[in-house]
């Protein structure tokens, strides 16, 4: 297969399906209505309600939906062959992600930015929504576990980046303050911000700092706890923005590059069903891709993120495809450059480190390896700095670190993102104890922070990383299928389009929660997770069942004796 041929192909199948699929789920299902005020001119409040340009809401929300998992999810799932994540990530964006990202923003948004978990309740049974708010709860551990070990293995690794995106912090408040305080023109902000953005990235260079795995854990701890205490406005909006100017950068360079080398893959189509992938044991595709592609295919974090944050920011209902819908096609056509990326160079970069690799021994060592080898991340950013040496001279490391802040500025703003909706969910977890000291103490925005923050730390410190990420993953895409399960009980009983629009939106989230489901079975009895991981699964698979049987009951009501 040629690189530019699944470059070009990716990119019609994101704009053919963005203009049919995704305007038809605009004016057939949510029915947007531009005069109608959102939640962010109606409930203005200057902390968490904030109307924002939707150039600068598209950043901060795919910047805060795309982390790590849309390029670490599909690096390692290359063990099973670049076809199987292929088809994954394309036919999750088109059926599932992006319709799930695109509702859960859009239903958010006609009950005042209430978050998808509050929906739940509200449709089915207050002991949904609360049962749905701890289950977010461990997930968003997981999630926090599962970008700390990247960010501080990247930091570890690559000390410029390091520099680089502790430099960006600080230049992000600033242009937030230009933006929104000194109230400076929106285009000569974003200059300021892009000269201030060049500035860090060469500072990171002259100057880079290096430190263990366990010192950027804890630095990583302090920062997100602080960073989501922040307003939106200070660090998340303009940092998210700018953000969103190195991802569009990095997916034009990329895009260009592996069009204009036209280089025919290297690494195998197809290796086996039952790849060594999860845990390092032979893992069936299905049910356990899931388990591995997170981010890049769907993501159940999207919907936290979409009613969460980004509903409360949105200025006008006609930018919601764009943000939603259009935020989940760029993160798919970002995976199929990593993709395209290893499957081009995965060979070249396993010789430089001294791993032998061969298309035989794919299948069983490329997951393990890379591993272990420390470049879980490292087998993209390297693969893609030699498509950019072949197409435009830039040096392997330039390009290397570039990638690297590529991936660690994306994993930072999940992280605060991340952090700041645990402890949304916290509250609301302890909100029935309210007026107790229990409360009190719970409710507080620091402990409420410092509590989900530590123990994410906690389990990153194991460094056991291929037993955190499946875990994570498998945690993300069940949250993902209750989401949709809760989007398809607002469309059906809410929104009441034709049975073919309902049966649309039912069908992949019954599909996604059945194959998550048994993936999170097959991970506790085969590869058999550490006694705190495993404790957390059966939990959170326990509440599932609860979930998904209120759903079901629930979606057997007429209309009329829905909540």
């Amino acid at each position: 297969m040629n690189s530019a041929l699944i470059i070009f192909g990716a990119a019609i199948v994101y704009v053919v399906f963005y203009f049919l699929y995704g305007k038809n789920l605009e004016r057939k299902i949510i029915r947007a209505d531009p005069s109608r005020k959102t939640p962010a001119h109606r409930l203005y409040d200057g902390v968490d309600y904030v109307p924002a340009h939707p150039v600068v809401l598209y950043g901060h929300h795919f910047a805060s939906i795309a982390g790590a998992g849309p390029i670490v999810g599909p690096a390692v799932a290359m063990a099973w062959g670049w076809l199987p994540g292929l088809l994954w990530v394309w036919f999750g964006n088109v059926f599932i992600g992006a319709v799930h990202d695109y509702l859960a923003l859009m239903s958010s948004v006609r009950h005042d930015g209430k978050s998808i978990q509050w929906l739940s309740g509200k449709l089915m049974t207050k002991r949904t929504g609360y049962t749905f708010e701890v289950y977010i709860f461990f997930a968003l551990i997981l999630v926090l576990a599962a970008f700390t070990a990247v960010i501080a293995g990247i930091f570890t690794r690559v000390p410029e980046v390091a520099t680089a995106s502790i430099a960006f912090i600080a230049i992000a408040i600033i242009t937030g303050f230009i933006m929104y305080k000194a109230k400076i023109n929106f285009y000569v902000s974003t200059v300021i911000g892009l000269i201030l953005l060049a500035s860090a990235i060469w500072f990171g260079f002259q100057y880079p700092i290096k430190a263990d795995f366990q010192t950027w854990a804890l630095f990583l701890f302090v920062y997100s706890v602080v960073a989501s205490s922040l307003p939106v406005w200070v660090l998340l909006q303009p940092r998210d923005y700018l953000n969103a100017y190195i991802l569009w950068l990095g997916l034009l360079l990329g895009g260009l590059a592996f069009i204009i080398i036209g280089k025919n893959f290297s690494a195998p189509a197809f290796t086996s069903f039952s790849a060594n992938v999860v845990g390092g044991k032979p893992s069936p595709f299905w049910p356990t891709v899931p388990l591995i592609v997170a981010c890049g295919a769907l993501s159940g974090f999207h919907a936290l993120v979409g009613s969460g944050t980004s509903s409360k920011q949105l200025d006008n209902e006609l930018h919601g495809l764009l943000v939603g819908y259009g935020g989940m096609f760029t993160e798919g056509f970002l995976s199929t450059i990593v993709i395209v990326s290893i499957a081009v160079y995965g060979f070249t970069v396993f010789s430089e480190i001294g791993a032998s690799m061969t298309s035989a021994l794919w299948g069983s060592k490329y997951a393990v390896t890379v591993v272990s080898k420390g470049i879980k991340v490292g087998i993209f950013s390297k693969s893609y700095a030699h498509g950019l040496k072949d197409a435009f001279g830039i040096p392997l490391k330039i390009g290397d670190a570039f990638a690297s802040l590529w991936v660690a500025a994306f994993a930072l703003t999940t992280l605060d993102t991340a952090t700041r909706l645990a402890r949304f969910t916290l509250q609301e977890i302890v909100e029935p104890l309210k007026g107790s000291s229990i409360h009190s103490i719970l409710s507080n925005k620091w402990i409420a922070s410092i509590i989900p923050a530590s123990i994410g730390v906690w389990m990153a410190l194991a460094k056991n990383w291929l037993i955190i990420w499946p875990a994570f993953s498998g945690m993300n895409q069940l949250l993902a299928s209750i989401a949709l399960m809760t989007s398809a009980l607002w469309v059906a009983k809410v929104v009441r389009p034709s049975a073919g629009w309902k049966m649309a939106i039912l069908i992949p989230a019954l599909f996604l929660w059945i194959t998550v489901t048994a993936a999170l079975i097959w991970f506790l009895v085969v590869v058999r997770p550490s006694i705190e991981v495993s404790a957390i699964i059966l939990v959170s698979l326990a509440l599932n069942f609860m979930l998904f049987f209120d759903f079901a009951n629930t979606y057997r009501k007429p209309a009329e004796h829905v909540a």
